[in-house]
């Protein structure tokens, strides 16, 4: 019988900030910090200038934010990674924040304005933002409230779906003068990710990335133009596709396929990885017994790629890469 391997990559929610902090000595991105010199915001220059929206509109934005709230959590933290004014955002369930940035929220004084789902244009009206920032998907996408909110201060919208964090960060750092900083956090972190890619053993075969939520539920795996899947290959594994047409959802998306239970014993990576997930999660899919022939399993080859690498930042990427560091250096 094949002993089950279980690793769950970055489970504690430990002050990334921290841990960021020691990028000089470690490789991994650190945020942009008060203490830096001034960023490209400061400088005056290329004010005003115009966004290029996610819906095919435009924002002009006078001049470098000093208030920017944020109405959707999942990008709150690619702007405090760049050391961005952030004086609201949106929350997650609960009126909680994101694990993996949390520290650095409560450190900066982010306003907590309402939890996912929700919407108080009240709220925004006291907070006197001078940019605001709408996701156009996701539970925290408010498209429906962009035209209230452009009567308050300027509104960019972004597609965090879409597109890698990087890629979220150029935006972002254009609409806030921060280009400079974005610069810095994604070279540190595409070091790291270049040292971790030298240093690991990566198993043979391919690979794929499951959220797994069981049976009677769809259960989203990732394509290979997602986040977390690009993340991967740039460490060195080959992802497994899956097949666009067991999707159920209406609308095709480029991250994920939200297939149905049963067909995950299609799949035939040599290697799992379980989005989302700790030691306790990849064990429930693992030993699920229609899994039990799904080639992952029984070549003992199940990973949780941690509780916060659902959604992508440079905080929880950096989580990931230092959970395969984990698990695959030899």
């Amino acid at each position: 019988m094949t002993t089950l391997r279980l690793r769950a990559f970055g489970t504690a929610s430990l002050a990334l900030a921290a841990a960021l902090a020691l990028s000089a000595c470690t490789g991994a991105p650190a945020p942009a910090s008060s203490d830096s010199p001034p960023s490209s915001a400061d400088e005056g220059a290329g004010w005003p200038r115009t966004f290029d929206n996610a819906d095919g509109s435009t924002t002009e934005i006078p001049a470098a934010p000093q208030r920017v709230l944020s109405t959707a959590v999942s990008v709150t933290g690619t702007l405090l990674a760049l050391d961005a004014p952030v004086i609201a955002s949106g929350t997650s369930t609960g009126g909680a924040w994101f694990d993996q940035w949390a520290g650095i929220a409560e450190e900066r004084d982010v306003d907590p304005i309402w939890e996912v789902g929700s919407f108080d244009l009240e709220a925004v009206i006291a907070a006197d933002p001078d940019l605001i920032v709408v996701a156009t998907s996701g539970r925290d996408a408010l498209l429906d409230q962009v035209e209230a909110l452009r009567d308050v201060a300027p509104t960019i919208v972004v597609d965090y779906g879409g597109q890698t964090w990087q890629d979220l960060a150029d935006e972002l750092g254009e609409a806030t003068g921060r280009e400079a900083e974005a610069d810095a956090v994604e070279e540190s972190f595409d070091a790291l990710v270049d040292d971790v890619a030298e240093e690991i053993a990566v198993p043979a075969g391919t690979a794929n990335i499951i959220s797994f939520n069981g049976a009677g539920q769809d259960n989203p795996i990732a394509r290979k133009g997602g986040a977390q899947a690009k993340l991967l290959a740039d460490l060195g594994f080959t992802i497994e596709d899956p097949d666009p047409a067991w999707h159920t959802q209406a609308q095709q998306r480029e991250d994920f396929v939200w297939a149905p239970y049963e067909n995950l014993t299609r799949l035939t990576s040599e290697t799992t990885f379980i989005l989302s997930a700790d030691d306790a999660t990849a064990q429930r899919f693992a030993e699920d017994p229609v899994m039990a022939n799904v080639p992952s399993v029984r070549a003992g080859q199940v990973y949780g790629l941690g509780v916060n690498s659902f959604r992508m930042d440079p905080y929880s990427a950096t989580e990931i890469v230092e959970g395969v560091r984990a698990a695959f250096a030899p």
